[in-house]
């Protein structure tokens, strides 16, 4: 498997990233994790988006769904040929949301996308995708993908949770967030701090810390130096970096 970082700015997108988006690659086959804010300008440097097999959406929080509405016009207005119909699969109310988020009156989105609930377990072409409950404010869930006998897990948006260690057993990359700093009062139930997730990958046994949904206010730098106190070979997420897995 590759993974291409598209974004990896979290909350809102930073001057130089988009908001959270990952696409996953293997075989010729083409799975996007999240379309957040501006990603889908940077997911065309790096893939045809009318080749995708599908997109994954974590949950329901701006920064990790809402570039789905513009992909709905580049599918809808294409002027060349038919665009294909795509699949996502998200939360329950995905279908709704996209609608709302839209503006659309008295139609849907059925015609570009095929809206699909997330399952704990189902399988994308060479993929298979394994979903598990994590500790946010709204449904939010870490995705499994496998394929080729190789793992990646991306928490998506979660306070700190044993369940994200075990969800994550001997991954080949952790793709975990790492959005608050040590020092301050987090609340509780809504992100990571960069050793939290060292932490909880070194307890998975995963082989590489990737930490991603880096929030612009905070200087990168200091979020990487906390993590590499509890794991020394963590790196960060930069938009454009090939990773394979």
């Amino acid at each position: 498997m590759e993974l291409t970082i598209v974004g990896c700015s979290g909350s809102f997108p930073g001057p130089q990233s988009p908001s959270s988006c990952y696409l996953v690659e293997h075989d010729g086959h083409r799975l996007v994790l999240d379309m957040g804010n501006g990603s889908l300008g940077a997911l065309q440097k790096v893939a045809d988006i009318y080749d995708i097999d599908g997109v994954i959406l974590s949950h329901l929080h701006v920064d990790h769904f809402i570039d789905l509405t513009s992909f709905y016009v580049a599918l809808k207005y294409r002027p060349d040929a038919p665009a294909p119909r795509i699949p996502v699969w998200g939360p329950p109310d995905t279908g709704r949301r996209l609608v709302s988020a839209y503006g659309l009156n008295g139609s849907d989105m059925s015609g570009q996308f095929d809206v699909r609930p997330v399952h704990s377990e189902f399988q994308v072409g060479p993929f298979r995708v394994r979903t598990a409950r994590m500790r946010h404010p709204i449904e939010a869930n870490a995705i499994r993908v496998e394929a080729g006998g190789r793992s990646l897990t991306y928490s998506g948006d979660t306070g700190p949770h044993p369940g994200l260690a075990d969800f994550a057993r001997s991954s080949d990359v952790a793709l975990f967030e790492a959005s608050n700093r040590e020092a301050d009062d987090n609340p509780a139930d809504l992100h990571l701090t960069g050793p939290q997730a060292a932490q909880l990958s070194a307890d998975a046994g995963a082989e590489r810390l990737v930490l991603t949904h880096l929030v612009p206010w905070f200087p990168p730098d200091q979020i990487l130096a906390e993590a590499r106190s509890v794991r020394a070979d963590a790196i960060l997420a930069e938009p454009g970096m090939v990773i394979q897995i």
